[in-house]
């Protein structure tokens, strides 16, 4: 029976988590790109949407969630879409060391360790040996490349470590279709996917993003049972089915640009009462973004109070924008560029919402 898409409410969250390393450097640097599995929901994904709470803090309830966020911390999680290697070059068998698979062979900006964990409890999506499902796959940041889709052996346990030789290739696509913008919330690849026959029980679909412009590749692990199913989501906070809409965080105080600019956060220090933040800037288009502003609402908590290599206002919302400096006005295609702030805060360092490029 054909999978019906029971994940669309979860696409509308994409944007609540961007995060990234974005050092403050005065230079450019090159951007990179950001992606995920959707549908099924790979591990970072469905964490990330059971942890989030409506003021930025992380709070999983599902047990392997709390123990991948205590040991990989809180900057994986909000980095759930960069599960990422950026030299992989298509390889993967004999480069990525087995039990390595949903950290990207660990050598990812970030720690995603924890997310190989050999266990039975992650975020599950429950589908139907045989029926078509339609893969749904963020787009971010837009590029061309492949997309290669593994699902593990018969018989094939998650208590046992992901190896190469669990996994069969079942399907490579190549430049799909895409649906909603690069950077909007909701914006995915999308294709069609026919299941093995003669399923039942635990797998796992494990896919490479092959991208053909660049040596990067993205890893993501989709922990699915064949249980006649229709795509219903459990393991998260309000499941059972589809995650309950109105758990999730409230809304940005503006609609992102839906373009090729991009911004992801992080916090680079933090000591009692405070932290040090930086964001870093993306030009995902093939021309010059001549231009730029960024705009987020600071978790509860957190007031911003100053700002370098861009120009900060607050709104009588407690809304933060800033935009470019003079040196920083003009970002290469495919570059960034990357501010830096300081804040107090009573311990939730995070946004609320989305951080997106606004009209400058």
């Amino acid at each position: 029976m054909a999978l019906r898409s029971r994940l669309v409410s979860l696409a509308a969250v994409l944007a609540t988590l961007l995060g990234g390393l974005g050092l403050s450097f005065l230079w450019q640097t090159e951007a990179q790109a950001h992606g995920v599995a959707m549908m099924p929901g790979s591990r970072t994904y469905l964490c990330q949407l059971d942890a989030i709470t409506g003021t930025g803090a992380l709070d999983p309830t599902n047990p392997a969630c709390e123990a991948a966020l205590n040991q990989s911390g809180a900057t994986a999680l909000y980095n759930w879409f960069a599960v990422l290697d950026s030299r992989a070059g298509g390889r993967g068998p004999g480069y990525v060391p087995d039990g390595t698979l949903c950290s990207a062979g660990d050598r990812s900006p970030y720690d995603f360790s924890a997310y190989n964990a050999a266990r039975s409890d992650w975020p599950r999506t429950h589908l139907t040996s045989g029926s078509t499902i339609k893969v749904q796959y963020s787009n971010w940041a837009a590029h061309p490349g492949d997309f290669r889709v593994y699902i593990t052996e018969p018989g094939w346990s998650p208590t046992s470590q992901l190896k190469w030789d669990d996994l069969q290739l079942i399907q490579t696509v190549t430049n799909p279709p895409q649906q909603g913008s690069p950077g909007a919330n909701g914006g995915h690849y999308y294709w069609n996917l026919q299941l093995p026959s003669g399923r039942s029980g635990d797998a796992l679909i494990f896919m490479q993003w092959v991208r053909s412009d660049s040596q990067e590749n993205f890893f993501s692990c989709s922990d699915v049972v064949f249980d006649g199913g229709n795509g219903e989501v459990t393991g998260i906070r309000g499941s059972g089915g589809d995650p309950d809409p109105g758990t999730e965080p409230d809304p940005d105080p503006t609609d992102p640009h839906t373009g090729e600019c991009m911004a992801v956060y992080s916090v680079t220090n933090s000591w009692n009462g405070g932290f040090q933040g930086s964001v870093e800037v993306m030009n995902h288009g093939t021309s010059p973004l001549n231009g730029w502003a960024v705009q987020w609402k600071p978790g509860q908590g957190t007031r911003i109070g100053s700002a370098w290599n861009g120009t900060l206002s607050t709104g009588s919302d407690g809304t933060v924008t800033v935009r470019n400096a003079d040196h920083n006005r003009v970002i290469a295609p495919d570059g960034s560029v990357s501010f830096g702030f300081t804040a107090t805060s009573t311990g939730n360092n995070f946004p609320v919402g989305t951080i997106g490029c606004v009209d400058s």
